[in-house]
């Protein structure tokens, strides 16, 4: 089964609402993401994207197993690691100066998941996520970035992009798209 992991940071709850807002409740994969925030704001992160969506977006907890149409994410404080079929969370140092990271959840996709990992880095204005981004393609996984030119902040979109996936860039209507289309491959 593919894995869809979604990194975001500033910018980021207005991308995720939208980028999710064009997929069903009957999306049939599994959604992971890291959303930099300030500590205390994810409950109502969670709330603010389940009155926008018809995904059931939940903040993660330790061991919770993956179900599809379900979106996870990250508890402050905690890295959100991918593991064989459930969620795993960790207390490791920050990473790119953030707990959670987003390179920490696609590094564990990438190895978990292979080539059956979906990356997405959206709007951010930090590094976070390029490293996992390159990890997911070594693997054999697809990344799909925000395009950076209409992105709230560019940083983090062209920071994942690296040299070779220029292509990859889309708006956030295509993105979607193109998420439902590997979902049913």
């Amino acid at each position: 089964m593919k894995i869809v992991v979604i990194g975001a940071s500033a910018g980021g709850s207005k991308a995720l609402a939208e980028l999710l807002g064009y997929l069903s409740a009957s999306f049939p994969l599994p959604i992971v993401v890291v959303k930099h925030h300030k500590s205390g704001d994810e409950e109502n992160i969670a709330e603010w994207l389940n009155r926008r969506v018809a995904l059931d977006v939940h903040i993660a907890e330790d061991k919770e197993p993956f179900r599809p149409g379900s979106v996870m994410l990250a508890p402050p404080d905690y890295h959100l690691l991918v593991g064989h079929g459930e969620a795993e969370l960790l207390m490791d140092e920050p990473v790119s100066h953030a707990r959670p990271a987003v390179d920490v959840l696609f590094e564990s996709a990438a190895f978990i998941y292979g080539d059956q990992a979906v990356g997405v880095v959206l709007t951010g204005a930090s590094r976070d996520g390029a490293k996992g981004a390159e990890d997911i393609r070594a693997a054999g996984g697809r990344v799909f970035v925000q395009n950076p030119d209409t992105a709230e902040v560019s940083v983090m979109p062209r920071a994942a992009l690296g040299k070779s996936d220029k292509g990859n860039a889309m708006e956030l209507d295509c993105l979607a798209t193109k998420l439902v289309e590997l979902a049913n491959d």
